[in-house]
């Protein structure tokens, strides 16, 4: 990803590897199918291995963990916004992660990678993220600043599905 400046507009121009070009051509037409939500990225032009789109200034949600800039309610209630104009978009939002979440310098919420919302299988990593949030980051006790180490270990072993399986484990257990 490339920041690029023409006049006042501030640009990113994401370069897709020869072997990733059916990729780029993909996300920029799902990027097309979100153009009527302002929870998207503006979308200039594209080519067959490039999108030059809208750049977004703000913080990753990941990085708002980092740095202790607390997530909000209203943060969670906007990504839901954008997922759900997403779906009425035809598209399956998938790979919502931390560094897939933007919160502007103005809060509102921007949603960036695309490239999965047209895959098929349910993915609940959203879903998951949200229950960790209500379950654990909401506790007053819950630490708002997160050092990225753990942060990274923590992604780990939910890519790994060693979390689900876990919670899964105590939720049978306590039922």
């Amino acid at each position: 990803m490339f920041a690029l400046t023409e006049g006042d507009r501030k640009m990113a121009l994401k370069v897709f590897f020869p072997e990733y070009q059916a990729t780029a051509v993909k996300e920029a037409a799902i990027y097309e199918k979100l153009a009527g939500s302002a929870f998207y990225p503006d979308i200039y032009e594209t080519g067959d291995s490039f999108i030059l789109m809208e750049y977004i200034k703000g913080e990753t949600f990941y990085n708002c963990l980092k740095k202790g800039i607390v997530i909000s309610d209203d943060m969670i209630q906007q990504v839901e916004e954008a997922l759900s104009d997403a779906r009425a978009a035809g598209l399956n939002p998938s790979d919502i992660h931390l560094r897939n979440l933007i919160l502007t310098q103005t809060g509102t919420v921007r949603v960036i990678d695309v490239a999965r919302f047209e895959q098929t299988k349910k993915c609940t990593q959203w879903d998951d993220l949200k229950s960790a949030y209500h379950a654990l980051y909401k506790k007053p006790i819950f630490p708002k600043k997160i050092p990225g180490f753990w942060l990274e270990i923590i992604a780990f072993l939910y890519k790994k599905n060693w979390l689900q399986k876990h919670f899964a484990q105590r939720k049978r257990k306590y039922s």
